[in-house]
C-alpha cells in the first residue's frame, strides 16, 4: 500500500470528522431536530471508521506505535478524551450547559490532536 495515499485519506477523514462534529454540535445547540436525520447518524460513523482504519494502516506500514512514541501515545489518549467529551456533548449531557461545555472541550481536544499530529510533540510549542 502507498503510505502517502493512506496518510492523505487519514487527513481528509480527520477534516471531515471534525467538521461534522462541529456541525452536529451547533445543531445540538440551535436545531436539535436536525440530529435525527438518518445521514447524520450514519455518515459520521462511516467517516470515523475510515479514519481509524487509515490510522491503523499507517501504524502498520510505518512501524510507529503508540506507547512507544510519546507523541503517538498522546494522540491516542487525547482521542479517548475526545470521544468521551463528544458523547457528553451530543448525547449524554443532561443539560444544555453541560453539553455546551463538553462541546467546547471536545473541540479543544481535537485541536490538540491535530497540533500533536503536525508537530509530533506531546506539548506542541506553537500553542
Amino acid at each position: 500500500m502507498n503510505y502517502l495515499l493512506i496518510k492523505q485519506l487519514h487527513i481528509t477523514c480527520a477534516v471531515i470528522s471534525g467538521s461534522l462534529f462541529v456541525l452536529r454540535g451547533m445543531w445540538m445547540l440551535l436545531r436539535p431536530e436536525l440530529l435525527q436525520h438518518r445521514w447524520v447518524r450514519v455518515v459520521p460513523h462511516v467517516v470515523d471508521t475510515l479514519l481509524l482504519g487509515s490510522a491503523l494502516t499507517m501504524v502498520a506500514l510505518s512501524g510507529q506505535f503508540p506507547f512507544v512514541l510519546p507523541w503517538l501515545t498522546a494522540k491516542v489518549v487525547a482521542l479517548l478524551v475526545y470521544i468521551v467529551l463528544g458523547a457528553v456533548a451530543l448525547k449524554r449531557g443532561k443539560t444544555r450547559a453541560v453539553r455546551s461545555l463538553a462541546l467546547v472541550g471536545a473541540i479543544l481536544v481535537f485541536g490538540y490532536i491535530v497540533a500533536v499530529a503536525l508537530t509530533r510533540l506531546v506539548v506542541p510549542l506553537s500553542w
